[in-house]
């Protein structure tokens, strides 16, 4: 049974706020008690420093390309990081759009 559901195509790209550089925009695709999933769009240049968690965090990447620990993550790639993990610093020269979940 499905609870939710979005069309992303039809939300706008917000500001993703001050937790993110400049430029990054934010799709919020759900955001409840069980947990969180958007969409990121990573501005050229972007530049996280390494951080950790208290849930896992899973990425895949829908466009373009990162870099985390000086290894390239590229599209179509999946990565589950558990919580309590540091990882970082992440970074991408040409952008990225990535979707990211969170589970409570």
């Amino acid at each position: 049974m499905l609870d939710i559901i979005v069309n992303c195509n039809s939300m706008e790209w917000q500001d993703a706020g001050d937790a993110y550089p400049v430029n990054t925009k934010i799709k919020v695709l759900r955001d409840d008690e069980n947990g969180r999933t958007v969409l990121l769009k990573l501005p050229k240049g972007f530049k996280v420093e390494g951080h950790t968690h208290i849930r896992d965090e899973q990425h895949f990447i829908l466009k373009g390309e990162y870099e985390m620990n000086d290894k390239m993550y590229t599209q179509g790639t999946y990565q589950l990081i558990h919580a309590n993990t540091t990882h970082g610093p992440f970074t991408s020269e040409t952008g990225a759009e990535i979707m990211v979940i969170w589970n409570n």
